[in-house]
């Protein structure tokens, strides 16, 4: 790959200019092109570089585009997605990438009929601690898996006034933090066999859900995923046990707050500073059972615009599939209903 993969962004709120433009900037094969925004002057003056323009009929006009980002609100992601395949162009889309896993799978046949890449951005596949979790199942240190948890907890009592809290838009735990949840257990795990979810509104005056609580059924293990907005004092990050030890990590990856922060990849010390967690499993060969520190990988959000480079300019297969985009928004769906018919419920691709 010579040339850098020109991109536009659509939205410059709190996504848009925490997690994607920063990241594009600083990945090393990938520059903001042009910036579609109504906050020119904020966009202007963190990015002097990038065109700014006012909406997505500009950013699609403009030929040095190649792929087009969209950070909206979420009941915007489908018809500005659809619009960006429809113009020929590439396109990744902020989670949820729909409403509706009808919705996810439209853009997916889309982006496959006009030979487009349609990137869900599930960047907590990069995360470090998850990185961490996935080398470890893989080296089979805990030997067959029993119990997968997952939580993603946070103290936020006050509601404000914002889409994300609009249920009506999209907004609530549900479709915020369960995408991240949800892709990473199908991506150790695969598609589950059924889904069982809590799905509540705890908070006074809270219209949108603040607290998920998921149980994805396997044959031999079950997984446990769990995001709420009313955890003082939050559990594990990761809690997995398996038939020969267990691994528990608290604390979030590191990337986000340091984004948020003003610190970029490439900086000292970014990605870095995550908590170590604690394995305890039977020593090799023996029956004696050792504990010890695991330190946790370094975060690496920068790959996902470097895998999207690859993929477009060079075919290489981009590691988030479509078809991981339309799986997650199935099982969103299922753990809503299964939470307003009190059952358990099959999962089936397509349903």
């Amino acid at each position: 790959m010579t040339s850098q993969l020109k991109i536009g962004l659509m939205g410059y709120g709190y996504a848009g200019a925490t997690f994607h433009a920063p990241v594009v900037e600083h990945c090393g094969h990938a520059q903001l092109a042009a910036i579609a925004t109504g906050q020119p002057d904020k966009a202007r003056a963190d990015y002097p570089q990038a065109t700014i323009v006012p909406d997505l009929d500009a950013l699609l006009a403009r030929a040095d585009v190649e792929c087009v980002v969209i950070a909206t609100p979420n009941d915007t992601h489908f018809a500005l997605a659809k619009r960006v395949l429809e113009a020929d162009k590439h396109v990744v889309v902020d989670k949820p990438v729909t409403l509706t896993a009808v919705e996810a799978r439209t853009l997916a046949d889309l982006a496959a009929s006009r030979k487009r890449v349609f990137a869900p951005f599930h960047n907590r596949r990069w995360d470090g601690d998850f990185m961490t979790v996935r080398a470890l199942l893989e080296s089979g240190e805990l030997g067959r898996v029993t119990v997968f948890e997952s939580h993603f907890d946070r103290f936020r009592p006050a509601i404000r006034q914002r889409w994300r809290e609009d249920a009506t838009r999209g907004g609530g735990l549900l479709f915020d933090l369960g995408p991240h949840l949800i892709d990473q257990a199908l991506a150790l795990f695969g598609a589950p066999q059924t889904v069982y979810a809590s799905v509540k509104a705890h908070r006074d005056q809270a219209t949108a859900p603040d607290y998920v609580h998921l149980q994805l059924g396997y044959a031999s293990h079950e997984v446990l995923l769990h995001a709420s907005a009313l955890t003082a004092v939050v559990a594990p990050r990761f809690t997995i046990h398996g038939t020969r030890g267990s691994y528990i990590k608290y604390g979030l990856d590191t990337q986000e707050d340091q984004l948020k922060a003003g610190l970029r990849p490439g900086n000292a010390g970014f990605a870095g500073g995550n908590e170590a967690g604690t394995l305890r499993v039977l020593e090799q060969g023996g029956d004696q059972e050792v504990e010890r520190a695991l330190p946790t990988r370094d975060g690496a959000y920068v790959h996902f615009y470097r895998a999207l480079a690859a993929a477009i300019h060079d075919g290489v297969p981009f590691p988030v599939s479509a078809q991981d985009a339309v799986d997650v928004m199935t099982v969103i769906e299922l753990a809503q209903r299964s939470n307003d018919e009190g059952v358990r419920l099959p999962f089936k691709r397509g349903s």
